[in-house]
C-alpha cells in the first residue's frame, strides 16, 4: 500500500494548461494523491485555486512548485521513490497492475507540453491507460482508481469548512 503518493505536472503552460493543469491537481487530490507538484511556468493563480479547495472541502493536500522537474524526480528517486510515468507509449496498466501495487512511496509524472525522452529514461514504469490519444486527468483518474481498487471513492476528508452530502435530485452543502 502507498505511504506517499506525489503527482508531478510536467512543463506548465500559464495560459495554455491553466484548466487541465488545475484539473490534474483536483483529481489528484481527490483521488487519494499527497502531493501535487507544478513544474513549467510558475502559477501563482492555480496554486492558490487548490489550497482554496483543500481548506473548503478538506485534507491535508500539499501543493509546491519546482523550477527543475529533473532534479525533483532524482530527489524523489533517492528517497526510495518509485517513478511512473503516464503517457500513451507505455506499458498497459493491466499488465503491471500488481507491480504498482506494491509500491511504498511514488511520485506519479503528467505530462504536459512535449515530454522529454529524459522523463522516458528516469521512470521506473512507463504506464498507458490506453494506447489511443486521452487526457491526462483521465489516465490520473485511472492509474488511482486501478490502485486504490475504488476504495478512494470513499475517502474521507477531514478539517474542511463543508461537505457534499450525495443526492439523487439536489445540492446539499452541509457546512462544518
Amino acid at each position: 500500500m502507498i505511504e506517499m503518493l506525489k503527482v508531478l505536472r510536467l512543463g506548465h503552460r500559464r495560459e495554455r494548461d491553466k484548466r487541465i493543469s488545475t484539473h490534474v491537481a483536483l483529481t489528484a487530490r481527490a483521488l487519494g494523491a499527497d502531493e501535487f507538484i507544478l513544474t513549467g511556468e510558475k502559477d501563482d493563480k492555480l496554486m492558490k485555486t487548490v489550497k482554496d479547495v483543500v481548506k473548503r472541502f478538506g485534507g491535508s493536500f500539499k501543493t509546491n512548485y519546482s523550477d527543475n522537474w529533473e532534479k525533483t524526480v532524482k530527489e524523489n528517486r533517492k528517497k526510495s521513490y518509485k517513478i511512473i510515468h503516464l503517457t500513451m507509449y507505455g506499458e498497459k496498466i493491466q499488465d503491471i497492475k500488481r507491480e504498482i501495487k506494491e509500491i511504498k512511496n511514488c511520485l506519479v509524472i503528467v505530462g504536459g507540453e512535449k515530454v522529454p525522452k529524459k522523463a522516458y529514461e528516469l521512470s521506473d514504469y512507463n504506464v498507458s491507460v490506453t494506447n489511443q490519444p486521452h487526457s491526462e486527468v483521465s489516465a490520473l483518474a485511472i492509474l488511482l482508481d486501478r490502485y486504490y481498487e475504488g476504495k478512494e471513492l470513499g475517502f474521507k476528508f477531514e478539517d474542511g469548512e463543508i461537505e457534499i452530502k450525495p443526492s439523487r435530485s439536489e445540492k446539499i452543502v452541509e457546512k462544518k
